[in-house]
């Protein structure tokens, strides 16, 4: 897995992988001249419904040959990729996640109900600001 987000052409392919950058019309790395530059290069504008943006978990499910672009993405437009990219009921959960920090009571519930739909440990300890080891501890309670 890499660290970088990606932004990928997948010229005329259904898919669900990532984001459509138009949905993240408003990420910083668009005004960047390498980005700028790569869209030119690509003929094809932020708009264009070819275009994708995938969070660091899912570059490795970018077709073999697809142009694709690694971008720079702050930790808060990291969080609304991968919020845009989840299925519905674990982007609301991600949401209640978010907002753990000021919760007083249910807390240790919230982390349970979160792993057990699937939100991965790291997920969920990047968003509450636990610990992982903590949350790796209750998913195997």
């Amino acid at each position: 897995m890499t660290d970088d987000a990606y932004l990928v052409l997948l010229n005329g392919t259904t898919s669900t992988l990532g984001v459509p950058l138009a949905a993240m019309a408003d990420i910083a790395c668009l005004d960047t001249p390498a980005v700028r530059g790569w869209l030119d290069a690509q003929g094809v504008t932020a708009s264009s419904p070819d275009l994708r943006l995938l969070p660091p978990e899912e570059t490795s499910a970018i077709p073999e040959g697809a142009e694709r672009l690694p971008v720079p993405l702050s930790d808060e437009e990291l969080s609304r990729v991968r919020r845009h990219a989840a299925p519905q009921d674990v982007a609301a959960l991600e949401e209640e996640l978010m907002a753990y920090r000021s919760r007083v009571e249910g807390r240790e519930a919230l982390l349970v109900r979160a792993l057990a739909a699937g939100v991965p440990a790291h997920r969920v300890a990047e968003l509450t600001g636990e610990d992982l080891t903590a949350v790796k501890a209750i998913a195997l309670r």
